[in-house]
């Protein structure tokens, strides 16, 4: 079984991090979105990966090359990004139309039970019920939980019930037969192809598509998303506390302190991922994200992201500071 994962997107909503790094890339909780979805399909006995690329491909494909040398992973460039469903249909040579195909967005951290999924006697969708699901797709199912209609964005939704993301297709043929006729036909909605789409038409041919209930979902588009996430994976790794001994310096956990970090005379946590290399003097840090190789001195910082390779001297801010940046304010 095959595993595609489009990390195709340029991240609008995370920048000015995703100006020198893709969104899949982003840390968080101490790794970056893609190593967390990535970890979750191996450890479930997955194998056989392939990642649609486009915006900063080429460091994508590194990442996964230098730190997963073991999987098998093809790397596809999609460009022009012309959606999801364009992005599955890119791959048509690379998957066994008889064999089933799991499909997990490459931004967003979800859990679920995966062997119950790829187990199941019928193709498969990821739900998850959300007070306002205008933004995603939304499926329409009958009491035995099939689906009986997706709509993706409307702007009156039929019901709460979100597509998170990961889309489990008993037979892949089926799903790229269906693309194949919405990319002949062009019948794209904002100028991309969707894969609901092609799923609505699997299901209007007759293809029953179930759906199954997701645990937590974290949607890792913007800062507040991306910080949240980070408290709560944090929190969930709070009981490997490791010993930190740096100069006249508290640690309250749950925190991420990367190797070869130099900390002194600073308060860091709760909720706080730091990459590794970083230099920290003086300062407090709660509730942030601090990327490696950066600098910081006299900083009072919470709910703030500093991207990589950053300087920053003298603030007590929230800020949203991308890679390379130098801020001085003493």
């Amino acid at each position: 079984m095959k595993i595609l994962i489009p990390v195709a997107g340029i991240g609008s909503k995370l920048r000015p991090h995703t100006h020198t790094q893709p969104k899949a890339l982003v840390p968080v909780a101490g790794k970056p979105i893609l190593s967390h979805i990535i970890d979750s399909l191996i450890e479930g006995g997955l194998n056989d990966f392939i990642f649609i690329i486009g915006y900063l491909g080429d460091k994508v494909e590194a990442f996964v090359k230098e730190y997963y040398p073991d999987i098998n992973s093809t790397f596809i460039v999609q460009s022009p990004r012309e959606g999801t469903g364009e992005a599955v249909w890119l791959a048509r040579d690379h998957i066994n139309p008889d064999e089933p195909l799991l499909i997990v967005l490459g931004d967003t951290i979800i859990e679920f039970d995966l062997k119950e999924v790829i187990n199941g006697e019928y193709s498969s969708l990821g739900i998850k019920r959300v007070d306002d699901p205008r933004n995603f797709g939304v499926a329409e199912v009958d009491e035995e939980g099939f689906i009986l209609k997706l709509a993706e964005k409307p702007r009156i939704p039929v019901s709460n019930m979100a597509l998170v993301g990961v889309y489990f297709i008993k037979r892949s043929g089926e799903i790229l037969e269906t693309l194949d006729e919405i990319i002949k036909r062009n019948q794209k909605i904002n100028d991309e192809y969707n894969l609901t789409d092609a799923i609505m038409t699997m299901i209007e041919k007759g293809t029953k598509v179930k759906y199954f209930d997701v645990g937590n979902w974290f949607d890792c588009g913007s800062k507040d998303s991306l910080l949240e996430t980070n408290a709560i994976q944090l929190k969930r790794t709070a009981s490997e506390k490791k010993v930190m001994n740096y100069p006249n310096t508290i640690i309250i956990h749950p925190v991420s302190i990367a190797p070869a970090c130099d900390i002194s005379d600073s308060i860091i946590g709760p909720n706080v991922s730091i990459g590794d290399h970083t230099i920290i003097r003086s300062s407090i840090i709660t509730d942030s994200i601090i990327g490696s190789y950066s600098q910081l001195e006299t900083a009072v910082l919470d709910h703030s992201v500093v991207g990589s390779d950053s300087f920053l001297k003298g603030t007590s801010q929230s800020l949203n500071l991308g890679d390379s940046t130098e801020i001085d304010f003493s």
